[in-house]
């Protein structure tokens, strides 16, 4: 494996796979609790790739998935590129701040089929042991709120 590029440093705390438990809710659908895997990898360029996938806590079936790339930038900023296969893609700005990364969408797309987004902000930090992640959305004409939390432990 090649070596981590410097730039990436302050988000090596990510590095591996993490795997637990989360729950969602929205206005416009029914709460769900899930299973997650999320994978953050490196091949010694400057940036992180993150890879993440879902599925139901009680039948075990896919619900969601999304990859894309951390790319840290200078004074402890980070930028987060994402694509899903929703049909939605998210360009996303923010800090990383010890290990807690603060992200806020500076532009979101969707496809003619896609459901309509229009706003993000997504949270990834570790307390001890544990990945937490957050994500609001705002969504279906709604405003911006709490959607999904889940809290995962490093496998490897």
């Amino acid at each position: 494996m090649a070596d981590l590029h410097p730039a990436c440093a302050p988000l090596s705390f990510l590095l591996g796979t993490w795997q637990g438990a989360g729950t969602g809710v929205y206005p416009t659908i029914e709460d769900f609790s899930y299973a997650e895997e999320v994978s953050f990898t490196h091949v010694g360029k400057p940036f992180v790739a993150y890879v993440q996938k879902t599925k139901d806590a009680g039948s075990g079936l896919p619900l969601h998935s999304e990859a894309g790339f951390l790319r840290p930038q200078p004074d402890g900023r980070v930028e987060l590129v994402l694509a899903q296969p929703s049909g939605v893609a998210e360009v996303l700005e923010g800090t990383v701040a010890g290990r807690d990364i603060q992200l806020f969408s500076t532009a979101v797309l969707g496809t003619d089929s896609a459901k309509p987004v229009t706003a993000t902000e997504r949270r990834l930090w570790v307390d001890g042991e544990v990945l937490h992640s957050s994500v609001a959305m705002a969504a279906m004409g709604l405003d911006l709120q709490h959607h999904v939390v889940s809290e995962m432990y490093r496998l490897s």
